[in-house]
């Protein structure tokens, strides 16, 4: 008689190889898919869930063997934390998995917004010649500039270093402001939005962050300045920050996380020049899927071996 696999529920599937190594220990299903009624009746039986989509917060009232959750990425929005913790069940996140991405994602929202290349771009060497040398004279570099880091962790600080080996001075906002890194110069709200030429949310959606972009802060900002947000799209009120740009009383703005995903029509005015929108890809790239999916199985495996998350996020649980 064969042994009784443990059951591992991804909520959407994750890199072949290492679902691979999973199914080698465990019964792995793939939710068809990720809506809340779905998610529900599959948990039922389930050991181990993993996580890429929005959890319905009542999604632990559906479980009867759960040993643990694993966050194949790094924010943990996406799953009820105090029910969880309330049923003592562990949680994992990859925390550092996606850290370069995003940091390169900025640094391209910055050079899109302030030096496009592609508006500089000859598809005909000789007719765009005359039309295109011209768009040169009103871009921008980026020594020089101040950034503005709302949220300096990981992420933060990694695009702070790079940041400053570019020749910028950097404002940091922090829960936590002795912990800023050297070369971080600590700013409140009010200081940094009106300082800095470019603002980048980088910090985890909560009460207080929800709309910490509203239409008074946004009102501080420079008129050439940008805003890019890699955060969580609630961190900035949307109808504010349209406001501000069909307005011209900012520069632009990089949106890559939004009020609701996938876009729904009609969120965003059409035609916005200024305007970036990306689908949520900040954190995606050859690699850190790799190093994500990497980390879960391994997460996943420590948990069915009897052992505790390396990447545990809410200790409590074993109190």
């Amino acid at each position: 008689m064969s042994a009784i696999l443990p059951k591992v529920l991804l909520t959407n599937s994750m890199q072949a190889e290492q679902q691979a190594r999973l199914a080698a220990h465990a019964e792995v299903i793939v939710a068809p898919r990720a809506d809340a009624d779905t998610l529900r009746a599959l948990v039922a039986d389930a050991d181990v869930l993993v996580v890429r989509a929005k959890l319905p917060d009542d999604i632990f009232d559906y479980q009867t063997r759960l040993k643990g959750v694993v966050r194949h990425g790094v924010g943990l929005d996406m799953i009820p934390m105090e029910q969880a913790t309330a049923r003592k069940i562990p949680v994992a996140n990859m925390p550092g998995s996606n850290t370069a991405s995003v940091v390169e994602y900025c640094i391209n929202a910055m050079f899109h917004l302030q030096r496009n290349m592609s508006a500089l771009a000859l598809r005909d060497p000789v007719a765009d010649w005359a039309v295109n040398r011209p768009r040169a004279d009103g871009m921008r570099e980026l020594n020089g500039q101040t950034l503005g880091i709302v949220g300096v962790g990981t992420i933060g600080g990694a695009l702070a270093k790079v940041a400053a080996a570019m020749g910028m001075k950097v404002l940091g906002l922090s829960r936590r402001p002795a912990s800023l890194p050297e070369g971080v110069a600590f700013a409140d709200k009010q200081t940094l939005f009106a300082q800095a030429d470019i603002i980048v949310l980088a910090c985890p959606l909560t009460a207080e962050t929800r709309k910490l972009a509203d239409a008074p802060t946004l009102a501080l900002m420079k008129s050439g300045a940008i805003l890019i947000n890699v955060s969580r799209g609630p961190v900035v009120d949307t109808a504010a920050l349209m406001a501000a740009l069909e307005e011209g009383r900012i520069g632009g703005a990089a949106l890559d996380v939004h009020d609701a995903q996938p876009i729904p029509a009609g969120l965003y005015p059409a035609g916005l020049e200024r305007l970036l929108l990306t689908p949520h890809v900040a954190g995606i790239t050859e690699s850190s899927m790799t190093n994500m999916s990497r980390g879960t199985a391994d997460e996943v495996l420590r948990l069915l071996q009897g052992q505790r998350f390396a990447n545990l996020v809410n200790p409590e649980v074993y109190e």
